[in-house]
């Protein structure tokens, strides 16, 4: 619902709404429809500048020479907009506003961290995990099993990695960490050959669409010039997910194996994920990877890298070192653990209060909101009042947006709630020197969510009588706002 609206005030050229669905209900600002275009696209062709340009600060993707560069450019109404789109430098992950799954799988793959093998390539290294190679790839995972076991470096001297094949070994990398790469036109015969050699064949299978939709959009838009296409998975595709899943799975401890019957994503018969790190919880052990948890959380990154290194317990030959995490159950941390691997879990509700605050302890961002999406699932009049306390304590402003959303519909029954009013009454006494005409943001939320939803006559009558209601109730608790 949220991503239709999204597209509709693109092409609307709704600032506003554009900016409430992706600061406050967090709506991905590159999302796809079903024709494959991106709200940037419909922003450029419907010739809204302003929007363009706030896209574009917010991360919207349009790199010169690629698919969805030359697509806006094509399509711009106006001259002002293809110069914005010319000047337009791509907004690094620093400065997003959201933690993206990929932009943490792209610094792992740039920076090596905790990387355990590198492959050289012509005297080119790269630097690489042993336990994401076999996750996406079967035959990377035999390899490293067999020949090219207990190796630190590999050095490839393969007919089909020849100089060209430099790039082509690197773009194949890109995409067994993020699902998304980028190459350049002359190299894509060198990566289709690389790409059966290894068995990749969703990688193959996405290359060929890609070049066929390319191919096609060129031909019917003379003048353009693609010079580099960008691959990646469609809205909503699991693979990724379900490879990195995989490692989740071999790090779960047996007796939590048995409990959950079968996993989700079954880990591969003698696969060897070449774990790292064993983190202890109560009286299970999960053999987990540095870089995931390096790489996902400050939290575990300070305690494995930084001054918490003496919390490490001495291993035995073999065994990875061991950290002991307390204060939270193996139930929680497996929630955890999926998250790390998979940006994922499956979080029922009842579960998401205890997960949020282990989130909230370990710096994880993504998974409170996931745990936010989920408390989503039981606001009914009894539970919205705490649910919003919850949603402001930890500062979900998708979920607290919900919350106030569902007060709206239901404020003639709030306003009888002792809750509610005391709700309101905190809200007033939270602003600094209040005056009695200062608005309380609480007020001003359910104000706004009244009216945003009249559309007919006769909702016009029902939203004023909830906003009644409302009044009726500040005048009696004595706030005049």
């Amino acid at each position: 619902m949220d991503t239709s609206e999204l597209f509709a005030s693109c092409r609307k050229g709704d600032v506003g709404r554009v900016r409430y669905l992706l600061e406050q209900r967090d709506v991905e600002v590159n999302v796809r429809d079903k024709w494959d275009s991106t709200p940037l696209y419909y922003a450029c062709l419907c010739g809204h500048e302003e929007l363009v340009l706030y896209l574009l600060a917010n991360g919207a993707r349009c790199e010169a020479n690629t698919f969805d560069g030359e697509r806006c450019l094509y399509g711009a109404l106006s001259d002002a907009i293809r110069r914005a789109l010319r000047e337009y430098k791509q907004v690094t992950s620093s400065c997003r506003r959201r933690d993206y799954y990929d932009d943490f799988l792209q610094r792992l793959l740039e920076q090596g961290l905790h990387s355990d093998v590198v492959f050289v390539v012509h005297g080119k290294p790269f630097r690489a995990h042993r336990c994401v190679l076999g996750a996406r790839s079967a035959y990377f995972a035999n390899m490293l099993d067999t020949k090219w076991k207990g190796k630190g470096v590999v050095v490839l001297r393969h007919p089909l990695v020849g100089r060209r094949g430099v790039v082509a070994e690197g773009t194949a990398g890109d995409w067994r960490w993020g699902g998304r790469l980028d190459i350049g036109v002359e190299h894509v015969g060198d990566l289709e050959r690389l790409a059966k050699q290894c068995q990749l064949w969703d990688l193959l299978s996405d290359l060929e669409a890609k070049c066929a939709k390319v191919s096609e959009f060129v031909a019917s838009k003379p003048g353009t010039c693609v010079k580099v296409l960008t691959i990646e998975p469609p809205p909503g595709d699991p693979r990724l997910r379900q490879d990195l899943a995989v490692l989740a799975d071999c790090a779960l401890p047996a007796e939590l194996r048995g409990d959950l019957g079968e996993l989700p994503f079954p880990c591969p018969d003698g696969f060897n994920s070449c774990p790292d790190v064993c983190f202890r919880v109560a009286n299970c052990s999960f053999l987990c990877h540095k870089a995931f948890f390096c790489g996902r959380s400050d939290y575990f990154r300070a305690l494995l890298d930084g001054y918490f290194q003496e919390s490490e317990e001495p291993a035995a030959s073999g065994d990875p070192p061991a950290v002991t995490l307390r204060d939270v159950s193996p139930e929680v941390f497996m929630h955890v653990l999926y998250y790390m691997y998979s940006d994922h879990t499956e979080l029922p509700p009842e579960a998401a209060y205890d997960v949020l605050s282990v989130a909230d302890v370990y710096l994880l961002p993504g998974l409170k909101r996931l745990c936010g999406r989920s408390l989503a699932q039981l606001l009914d009049e009894d539970s919205v009042v705490p649910v919003w306390r919850v949603a402001k304590l930890f500062r979900l402003a998708r979920l607290e947006d919900q919350c106030t959303e569902f007060m709206a519909k239901v404020l003639d029954k709030l306003v009888e709630r002792q809750d509610f009013t005391e709700a309101i009454l905190e809200e007033a006494a939270a602003v600094a020197a209040r005056q009695e005409t200062d608005s309380i943001p609480l007020v001003d939320d359910i104000r706004f969510h009244v009216a945003s939803t009249v559309q007919t006559y006769s909702a016009i009558e029902e939203a004023r009588q909830r906003l009644r209601a409302l009044e009726d109730l500040l005048v009696a608790i004595g706030l005049d706002c």
